[in-house]
């Protein structure tokens, strides 16, 4: 077995060169991208990361959700393969790196060891997971959910975008529904390169997040049902306003929050008012509040006091609420021996380093449930994502692509 040693770094002006490239696909209209799941444009990345991979001499698996396999073969022909990667899909107003940095880091590891003629004893699979963003296709983390287990596939296949497009329609659209059954592949282990998404890192001057946890997570539809009316003619006493019911809700959501900090977030990130007319009171509202925390108990009594609050609230005002749970999942643990490798790897690099619990969902999150899993974090900008304007630099994204390098080879096994 051959040590590991800071002489061991990937080529970091080829991964920032790859990272540009990948981002003139789709580019968005202030400077980010615009490459939303099962698009044109994402065919078009997904093209060129096969293109990429073929080019490092990998084999290209696909299954029947669009999951991408690019296996470079190990020693033992026996040994289950160690996993690394992410997601190519973007927000509709996303970054050039939430998501793209762990699949194209994965890629740059496997090229870095062709570079130096190391052999591993286990395979090293780099993977693009479909719709990890949710934004055409809810929930978020759709297909690595179905290879794990939480959702099936039929259902997956069957959920809609904006204009009613399903997703196994337009999968087969672009060209990229595979054959093989998902979540039939076995991991020795899977590790997640993902940039922060928030700003503690930066602030704290640490080049490396090694992400013990990550926050479980609520999301709970709240209909609103009043009355549509003039906004003219209607006196105010006899108003039922759902948008003004609406407002008071999201105090209640803040308040609910604050009540669990600094370790339990929420806010209203989607909604909706209808009629959404300029003379008309709001007769109706759909929004969705999420929670999240590290803690499930916390996460239960903040979705039980939105529930009792805003029935208070709408029956203060005369209006009906409804709530309906659409999507969430627990508090996760990741695996205490793949940390350990996170950990060392950055301790041998010599790279500042602190634990963080993920505030956002990956892919990873469901993974772990079938699989040893640990994620490396880099810095980004001010804290910024699923904005245009998410920025990391170069030296960050070679920091966190170097301890995913050891961390991966560290599972893998180097051998001569």
């Amino acid at each position: 077995m051959v040590a590991l040693g800071q002489n061991l770094t990937i080529n970091g002006e080829r991964l920032w060169d790859s990272l540009m490239d990948m981002a003139k696909i789709g580019p968005g209209v202030a400077g980010g991208n615009n490459r939303q799941t099962l698009t044109d444009e994402d065919g078009e990345g997904r093209a060129l990361f096969q293109s990429w991979c073929e080019a490092a001499g990998c084999s290209m698996g696909l299954d029947q959700m669009g999951n991408m396999f690019a296996r470079r073969e190990g020693t033992d022909p026996e040994a289950l393969p160690v996993y690394v990667g992410s997601h190519l899909d973007t927000q509709p107003t996303g970054g050039k790196y939430d998501g793209v940095l762990g699949v194209l880091g994965g890629l740059e590891i496997l090229r870095s060891l062709n570079d130096m003629n190391i052999k591993t004893k286990h395979p090293i699979v780099v993977t693009n997971f479909t719709n990890e963003e949710g934004t055409r296709y809810a929930p978020a983390m759709l297909s690595s959910g179905v290879f794990a287990g939480i959702h099936t596939q039929d259902w997956a296949y069957g959920r809609e975008d904006a204009e009613g497009k399903t997703f196994g329609d337009e999968l087969s659209r672009i060209g990229w529904r595979g054959d093989e059954e998902v979540g039939a592949r076995k991991m020795h282990a899977f590790f997640e390169l993902h940039i922060e998404q928030g700003p503690i890192l930066e602030a704290d001057a640490k080049d490396i997040g090694i992400v013990t946890h990550g926050q479980g997570l609520s999301w709970t539809q709240v209909t609103i049902t009043g009355k549509d009316a003039h906004t003219g003619s209607t006196p105010m006493p006899m108003r039922r306003n759902a948008g003004l019911a609406m407002a008071r809700v999201l105090e209640a959501v803040d308040e609910i929050a604050w009540s669990h900090a600094p370790h339990a977030v929420g806010a209203a990130g989607h909604i909706d008012v209808f009629p959404n007319s300029r003379n008309v009171i709001p007769g109706k509202v759909v929004l969705t509040v999420d929670f999240r925390s590290p803690d499930l108990e916390v996460i239960e009594d903040m979705e039980l006091r939105l529930r009792e609050d805003a029935q208070d609230i709408a029956e203060a005002m005369g209006v009906q609420i409804e709530f309906e749970k659409v999507g969430g999942f627990d508090p996760v643990t990741f695996d205490e021996g793949c940390v350990a490798a996170v950990r060392n790897a950055a301790e041998r690099l010599g790279y500042s380093h602190m634990d963080l619990i993920s505030g956002a969902g990956h892919d990873a999150c469901w993974i772990n449930r079938v699989a040893p899993t640990a994620m490396v974090m880099c810095p980004c900008v001010d804290g910024l994502s699923h904005n245009e304007a998410e920025e990391i630099s170069p030296e960050w994204a070679a920091a966190g692509t170097n301890v995913l390098f050891h961390a991966v080879v560290e599972t893998a096994v180097i051998v001569e």
